[in-house]
């Protein structure tokens, strides 16, 4: 039986698990990241997540530090301006407009949008140039033991792995979170999500629109143009019954259907894609760590797409992590080290998914009176200013 014996075990390949890999083989300890299922990167490809993510200023510093960002920077569509419309009146049409600005806080734009596929190609890609990093696809977590000095992984293709910490970046039902015997709250809203890319022949001009009606947002984020015209990914949340309907439909239908609830703002929309569907939960662990083992990104913390939240919650756990690993690399994954970070992390955590959740439950509203009241307080948010400025600093995720 082959035994390896490395400092770091990452078990997940998506995008936060290949970020954990790179941020960690990077500051110099040697990494091991597996996962059952190899990543999809080509953008056609049967199985390819649809979906983007959006690096607020944080993620992108951390993600720089990993010698990640020099290969996204090419690929990525600045968000400057983050733009809510409430298009709740009796006929789909915008009735108020808020935008906030990232030049009203910062030199730079909010974040950068990037294609998931394209990120987990670029990720695998980097690891390969990392000596101090193996990325073991096709091979995941069979079994976990734990002592106070150490951890032993048993891995699908007959290995075992000791090491001093485990790093569960495998998902919302995360096989080493159960293996750790750490709890979750889960929320389901009956709610689900279309994933697409669209093209218009307004440009977006680095201008993020969600759209609020009832059901859930619509919410159109910039990418880089395709086939030569202005391009948005877009994420279309509804009640699951309505979302599979909406998948169903043949494309001219789906694409008048889009076009109505995008209210036009950029055009009679093009699909140039397929549509992925994904479930909507909010989720939280009871806590983030058990012996030898973080828990990351939805391993720990799951929020409907909203803002920008998810993976940028998910580097701030790898963030808080490195931080403690690089201040005293010799207590990597003891007792004192796991327990600072779930304390830096849980509340701050814990508060982000529950003003999620109120958002979401917001966005849903199907009551004339009740998306009145939404508009209402929207324009009332918006009209002061320090408010407004501290909403867009919190919303760039202040420092846990």
């Amino acid at each position: 039986m082959t035994v390896t014996d490395v400092d770091i075990v990452v078990s997940g390949g998506g995008v936060a698990g290949l970020a954990a890999a790179a941020v960690f083989g990077q500051a110099g300890f040697s990494v091991l990241c597996v996962d059952p299922a190899p990543p999809v990167t080509a953008r056609d490809a049967e199985g390819s997540d649809l979906r983007t993510t959006a690096f607020l200023q944080p993620a992108q510093e951390l993600l720089d530090r990993a010698g990640l960002w020099e290969r996204l920077a090419p690929h990525a569509a600045d968000l400057q301006v983050m733009r809510i419309i409430d298009a709740g009146g009796a006929t789909p049409e915008p009735r108020l407009t808020k935008e906030f600005d990232a030049a009203d806080i910062s030199d730079k734009p909010f974040g950068w949008n990037l294609p998931n596929w394209l990120l987990r190609r670029e990720m695998v890609a980097h690891l390969d140039s990392l000596d101090t990093v193996e990325f073991r696809p096709g091979t995941g977590v069979k079994s976990l033991f734990t002592r106070e000095a150490e951890a032993r992984v048993g891995l699908s293709d007959g290995s075992r792995v000791w090491c001093r910490l485990v790093v569960a970046a495998d998902g919302r039902n995360s096989p080493v979170r159960e293996a750790a015997g750490v709890g979750v709250k889960t929320t389901r809203y009956g709610q689900k999500a279309l994933a697409f890319a669209v093209t218009h022949p307004i440009p977006h001009e680095n201008v993020s629109t969600e759209i609020h009606r009832s059901g859930g947002p619509f919410t159109l984020v910039p990418l880089p143009d395709y086939e030569e015209r202005p391009s948005s990914a877009i994420v279309w949340m509804e009640e699951g019954p309505e979302v599979k309907r909406l998948a169903d439909l043949p494309v001219p239908e789906f694409e008048a259907a889009m076009n109505a609830r995008s209210c036009m703002l950029f055009g009679p929309l093009t699909l140039v894609s397929r549509r992925t569907v994904w479930p909507i939960i909010s989720q939280l662990a009871d806590r983030m760590y058990a012996e030898r083992v973080a828990l990351v990104a939805e391993a720990a913390h799951v929020v409907p797409p909203i803002g920008a939240q998810g993976l940028n919650m998910s580097l701030g756990d790898m963030r808080v992590l490195l931080e403690l690993a690089e201040a005293s690399p010799d207590r990597l994954g003891d007792a004192e080290m796991l327990a600072e970070y779930h304390r830096r992390r849980h509340l701050e955590v814990s508060a982000r998914v529950k003003g999620i959740d109120v958002l979401n439950r917001a966005s849903m509203i199907h009551a004339q009176p009740l998306r009145d009241a939404r508009a209402m307080t929207l324009n009332a948010i918006y009209s002061l200013a320090p408010v407004r400025k501290t909403l867009m600093q919190m919303g760039l995720g202040a420092r846990g």
